[in-house]
């Protein structure tokens, strides 16, 4: 493609994907997801793609930091809307140990640290092949 996209449509391409690839994972691992963790994916997408814009010198492992972090945190809000507000009950992690509320807990949040790695290289395939961006470069450490 190639091309100069507007940043508000470049953003909605990323959401989109991102959305799709956090479903993909759901679907994956649990064998079914719901339409929240699509917004939530591409929510999740749009921000540790911009870690490494915001910050293009962080090194790989910092990223998928502060990644886990942020997924793990916007999990967080949303497991409090649709389980625990609206009572859709969409997962509960009340069995893992050092879960949050059930919304979240310490072993996925070690598991986004690992999956974030797809999530920060995919988007910055996409940027560099869909939208003409520079070709990524990353510092492990």
């Amino acid at each position: 493609m190639n091309c100069k996209i507007a940043l508000p449509m470049k953003l909605f391409m990323l959401f989109c994907y991102g959305g799709g690839l956090y479903t993909i994972v759901e679907l994956l691992f649990r064998g079914n997801s719901h339409p929240s963790m699509f917004i939530l994916g591409g929510l999740c997408f749009i921000l540790i793609g911009g870690i490494n814009k915001l910050f293009p010198d962080m090194s790989l492992l910092l990223q998928m930091g502060i990644s886990a972090v942020i997924i793990t945190v916007l999990e967080f809000i949303c497991g409090c809307i649709v389980n625990l507000w609206l009572l859709m009950d969409v997962w509960n992690y009340e069995e893992q140990p050092f879960n949050i509320l059930g919304q979240v807990c310490l072993i996925f949040t070690v598991a986004w640290f690992f999956l974030s790695l797809v999530g920060i290289v995919a988007d910055d395939f996409l940027r560099w092949k869909l939208f003409d961006e520079e070709k990524p470069k990353y510092k492990i450490i």
